[in-house]
C-alpha cells in the first residue's frame, strides 16, 4: 500500500494518489472533489428538511426560511447569542401541541418578533420588537403549538395582524 501521509505540517499532505485497496487510485483532486461532493449532499439534506415558513397577510404572502427548534434543547438555546439575523430569517419554534408558552430575552443580542401561531397556523397574537437581554416573561396570551421569531419590526412592516395564517408542512400535522 502506497504512503497515504506525506506531511503533517498543518493541514495533512497527500501523496499524488490514494491506494484503497488493492488496485483502486484516487488522485488527490478527485479525492477532494469527493469529500466536497460529500458534504454538499448533507448540507442540502440538512436544508431541504426545514421548509420556509410563509405568513399570508392583507398586503401579500411573505416567505422566511427558518431554522426549527422543535426539542427541548433547541427551543432552550433559540436565538440565543446571535448577532444579527437577515430580514427574512427566523426560527420556528414547534411544541408539538397547544398550550400557553412564556418567552424572555435572556442572553438575545438582537430585537425580536414573536408571533404566535395555533396549531390551524393561525396567528393569535404578536409581540412586537422584544428588547435585548430582557427577563420579563412575554406570555402567549393563548393556546398555541408555534412560535416564531423574525427580526424585530418585520411583522408591522409586512403588515402581519392576528388572524393572519402560518403555511409550514407542520401546520395541521399532529
Amino acid at each position: 500500500m502506497r504512503q497515504l501521509l506525506t506531511n503533517f505540517g498543518g493541514f495533512f499532505s497527500l501523496s499524488r494518489s490514494l491506494e484503497i485497496g488493492s488496485n483502486w487510485v484516487i488522485s488527490k483532486l478527485r479525492f477532494v472533489r469527493l469529500l466536497a461532493s460529500f458534504g454538499l449532499v448533507l448540507f442540502v439534506a440538512a436544508c431541504a428538511n426545514q421548509p420556509n415558513v410563509i405568513l399570508k397577510t392583507a398586503g401579500g404572502d411573505f416567505t422566511f426560511e427558518i431554522e426549527l427548534a422543535d426539542t427541548p434543547k433547541s427551543r432552550a438555546d433559540g436565538l440565543m447569542f446571535r448577532n444579527e439575523l437577515a430580514p427574512n430569517a427566523g426560527m420556528l419554534f414547534d411544541f408539538q401541541e397547544e398550550r400557553e408558552v412564556s418567552f424572555w430575552m435572556r442572553n438575545t443580542f438582537i430585537p425580536l418578533d414573536m408571533i404566535f401561531v395555533a396549531a390551524d397556523g393561525t396567528v393569535m397574537n404578536i409581540h412586537e420588537n422584544a428588547r435585548p437581554q430582557d427577563e420579563t416573561s412575554i406570555p402567549s396570551g393563548f393556546p398555541v403549538r408555534f412560535v416564531l421569531e423574525i427580526p424585530g419590526g418585520r411583522s408591522a412592516e409586512i403588515g402581519l395582524k392576528a388572524g393572519d395564517k402560518m403555511v409550514h408542512p407542520l401546520v395541521g400535522a399532529q
